[in-house]
């Protein structure tokens, strides 16, 4: 295995360049993660520091602003208002955390994330585009960047023991709040179960036509969350074009054609038959 990487890494250095698409991909799969890490974190705090708050809970959302990672609770008014925002630095340090309890309106950013969150959560409920498996939850993203809105949609496993891939979907909006697109971009689910007592180190999923050439910001939040809780060292993502390969545990992203993929596979495959 060390030896197929260290092949895979120098023919990557010398033939690969990326291109801007696997850029925007990273980026967005980090505004997915670190809204999710924020609400996890989030509602972890919110509950153990302020328990009486519990019942006035009217919703939550999670975003990023100015390299921070806030994730804020609000009340369950026709116009909400804040009951806490919980703000964390880059690396979600837990002793650095911001607490903040004032009494507010929500801001403009606030109120824009919390519309389109809304109106994604009421398509939902109304289309059989979006569905829902057992022991599972849609997880509702919004992100609003100078570029667009969208509210991306990822399906969460409720047990322990698994990583859930695809049925996942994006819901774009123009920037008075209207939906203007809607898609799935895994047709399928691909749960993947994890061992630690096991050896399994490496991880696959494959990617129809639909889902496009590389791997999603979808996937790539998801091996960010749960990456940890497992022992896998790479995931790989195959595509008619394409093979992206996830390292886990140094969080990079490496791209390369199916082409040279496969000639990689028969250099080796040439060299384990030339010892037998």
């Amino acid at each position: 295995m060390k030896n197929y990487l260290l092949l895979l890494t120098l023919f990557l250095s010398l033939n690969i360049s990326y291109s801007q698409t696997k850029d925007e991909v990273l980026a967005e799969a980090y505004l997915l993660y670190n809204s999710e890490k924020a609400s996890w974190h989030g509602t972890d705090l919110f509950l153990e520091k302020f328990p009486t708050k519990r019942d006035q809970i009217g919703g939550y959302l999670s975003y990023t602003e100015n390299k921070t990672h806030n994730c804020i609770f609000f009340d369950k008014s026709e116009e909400p208002k804040l009951l806490a925002q919980l703000t964390f630095n880059d690396n979600f340090d837990l002793e650095a955390v911001k607490i903040d309890s004032t009494n507010r309106n929500l801001n403009t950013l606030e109120k824009d994330l919390f519309i389109i969150r809304a109106l994604a959560l009421k398509e939902i409920n109304q289309d059989t585009l979006f569905k829902q498996y057992s022991n599972t939850n849609l997880n509702l993203i919004p992100i609003i960047t100078k570029k667009e809105r969208k509210v991306m949609v990822l399906t969460g496993p409720k047990i322990n023991g698994v990583v859930v891939f695809g049925n996942d979907y994006e819901l774009k909006f123009n920037k008075n709040n209207k939906l203007t697109s809607k898609k799935a971009l895994h047709k399928n689910i691909i749960p993947i179960e994890y061992n630690n007592e096991t050896n399994q180190d490496t991880t696959i999923h494959n990617h129809l036509k639909s889902t496009g050439d590389l791997i999603t910001s979808t996937d790539l939040c998801t091996l960010m969350l749960y990456g940890d809780y497992t022992n896998w060292e790479q995931h790989y993502v195959l595509s008619d074009k394409n093979v992206s390969i996830w390292d886990v545990k140094t969080k990079k992203l490496l791209v390369m054609t199916k082409k040279a993929w496969e000639k990689i596979n028969k250099h080796q495959e040439d060299k384990y038959n030339s010892k037998k």
